[in-house]
């Protein structure tokens, strides 16, 4: 274990968050074509890929612990501090750019989760609203039993 695995799990991190911002796109694309048939198998891919992370995540703290042991910091570092305190300007530099790149790929995920949440808000809303509109009437019935005619006289709110 070292730097080189460190770096290689850093690799495969970007690469996961790059699938991730692939399926969240891919997920925002069918809401606002409003495909709701297909969102289950998005949202579970997506969910795969959170768990990936997940998964990743530990081998990364598993490398990050090595790393600082042989570079003499505490073993719960952050990466900021590994870059601090990385023995060469050559591993400075690759850790910077993992970081960097990092930041930006956990940005964009943010962003598109946000618009993938923006556009299930609207959606649950139509629906909300479409059902309230279908809404079928409970029903009056006459004392006989019989159900009272619909075509009675109606208040509408003309103001909104």
């Amino acid at each position: 274990m070292g730097a080189n695995e460190l770096s290689m799990q850093l690799w495969r991190e970007r690469e996961l968050l790059e699938f991730l911002l692939f399926k969240l796109e891919e997920q925002r694309l069918l809401l606002g074509a409003g495909s709701m048939r297909w969102i289950h198998y998005a949202t579970r891919e997506v969910e795969q890929v959170l768990e990936q992370l997940r998964t990743s995540g530990l081998g990364r703290d598993v490398e990050v612990a090595a790393v600082a042991a042989d570079w003499g910091v505490p073993e719960a570092t952050t990466l900021s501090q590994l870059i601090a305190a990385a023995p060469t300007d050559a591993w400075r530099e690759v850790f910077a750019e993992h970081r960097t790149a990092l930041t930006t790929r956990m940005s964009e995920v943010a962003q598109l989760k946000d618009s993938s949440e923006a556009y299930l808000r609207a959606a649950v809303r139509t629906v909300e609203e479409t059902l309230a509109g279908l809404a079928a009437s409970t029903g009056e019935y006459t004392t006989q039993g019989e159900r009272a005619r619909e075509d009675t006289a109606r208040l509408i709110d003309t103001e909104m």
